[in-house]
């Protein structure tokens, strides 16, 4: 036994140092956005995400953090090949998703089957957290369309627009909304005089004619859920029409799609003068909230990390994204702590769900003190992975200053 002693002594201290060098190596927190096509937001997200990071010096259980940004560009099969590169990185945790629902949406099954964590700081479609299990691996702080419908509809309503047409773009998200509008609607005794499809692309011919049947159909007010892109197209087109054909400029209550890009650099403050326009928010903004101890240091904290991009509020682009994911990031670093993490990663991710759905403690955030933000996932539970609710969230509109300032 004592003639083995040293070799038994060696392959302790290798297997030692393997588990210290183990430790010493980064977890992977991915970020699976569009920086393409909604570029804005997915630089928003990841801005948001380091800034918490850097508040604990990238840094968790004794871990580095190691951010991985990937584009998908909104498409959901480069989404999924995303998605399974995170499933071969032994270092990954969490995956961060991005503005579009769709890329969730359709990857839903492949994301809960294979025990992919996702952490939602913008797609609101209101099946993303509601996939029928007790083990559901996705968690939002965003909207959640569920309720995002009402709030629009019922804003619009109180502001008295009686005859409502909705303009939604032909996707999950889209098919999400109509069927939460139509049913806020409903309860108030109210059927929308039509309902218009588009699709991505939409070309500005196009745009003109579904804007021109929904005048003619006399709505008084247009129920819009776009991106940036078509948003900005559909901006064009109402333009177009009250200068060359001396059309009445319809009101626009839109879903905060449009500002996931250069919306107000595009449409021009000349041009939204002549625009009746709001957009659903959450409840804080850099630009118009009574600041707080913690927005203060947040911001000085962003212009110091990224002074070439961020001098004022103004330039935190697509706030939306920023705001959300630095809340959801402080939310992860408080279960990533309470859980621990060990060499086992796919331990490390189930333990994880586990100690994000069991936070008992009060953590501040930019829009409210998050108390108990996740539980357990079931059906009569529907709301278990959505940190916010239907008082968080607020109409806006575009300033002068292409700012965003909410309307409360």
């Amino acid at each position: 036994m004592i003639r083995y002693l040293p070799l038994m002594l060696t392959l302790g201290a290798i297997i030692l140092f393997a588990k210290n060098m183990h430790a010493a190596e980064p977890i992977h927190l991915y970020i699976d956005a569009d920086r393409t096509g909604a570029q804005a937001s997915g630089i928003a997200i990841e801005q948001g995400i380091r800034v918490a990071l850097d508040e604990v010096g990238n840094q968790i259980a004794g871990r580095p953090v190691k951010v991985m940004i990937r584009d998908h560009h909104g498409s959901s099969v480069r989404s999924k090949r995303h998605l399974k590169e995170y499933l071969s990185d032994d270092q990954a945790l969490v995956v961060f998703s991005g503005l579009h629902s769709p890329p969730l949406l359709e990857n839903l099954s492949f994301i809960n089957e294979h025990q992919i964590l996702i952490l939602d700081p913008w797609a609101t479609a209101g099946p993303i957290t509601r996939y029928p299990s007790k083990e559901n691996w996705v968690f939002r702080l965003s909207v959640d369309d569920t309720k995002a419908g009402a709030v629009i509809v019922n804003s619009a309503l109180k502001e008295g627009f009686k005859k409502p047409y909705l303009l939604l773009e032909e996707t999950g998200w889209g098919r999400s909304n109509h069927k939460n509008m139509t049913a806020a609607l409903k309860q108030q005794g109210i059927t929308p005089l039509g309902v218009q499809w588009f699709n991505w692309n939409l070309g500005a011919t196009g745009a003109k004619i579904m804007l021109r049947n929904i005048i003619d159909s006399g709505a008084d007010v247009i129920l819009l859920v776009a991106n940036a892109a078509e948003g900005k197209t559909f901006a064009k087109a109402m333009l177009a029409l009250v200068t060359d054909e001396d059309q009445v400029s319809l009101p626009i209550r839109s879903h905060w799609g449009i500002t996931g890009g250069d919306f107000p650099q595009v449409i021009s403050v000349a041009d939204r003068r002549q625009l009746d326009l709001k957009f659903l928010q959450t409840r804080f903004s850099f630009v118009s909230s009574t600041p707080t101890p913690l927005s203060t240091k947040v911001l000085s904290h962003s212009q110091q990390l990224f002074p070439n991009t961020i001098k004022t509020a103004a330039d935190i682009k697509a706030p939306t994204g920023f705001i959300h994911a630095y809340d959801l990031t402080r939310l992860f670093i408080v279960a990533v702590t309470n859980s621990g993490l060990s060499d086992d990663i796919k331990h490390d991710r189930q333990t994880l769900r586990s100690a994000l759905e069991n936070i008992d403690q009060p953590i501040e955030g930019l829009i409210k003190t998050y108390q108990k933000p996740f539980s357990t996932f079931s059906n009569i539970n529907i709301d278990a992975h959505e940190a916010l609710s239907a008082d968080d969230f607020v109409m806006a509109y575009f300033n002068e200053e292409n700012n965003i300032v909410l309307d409360q």
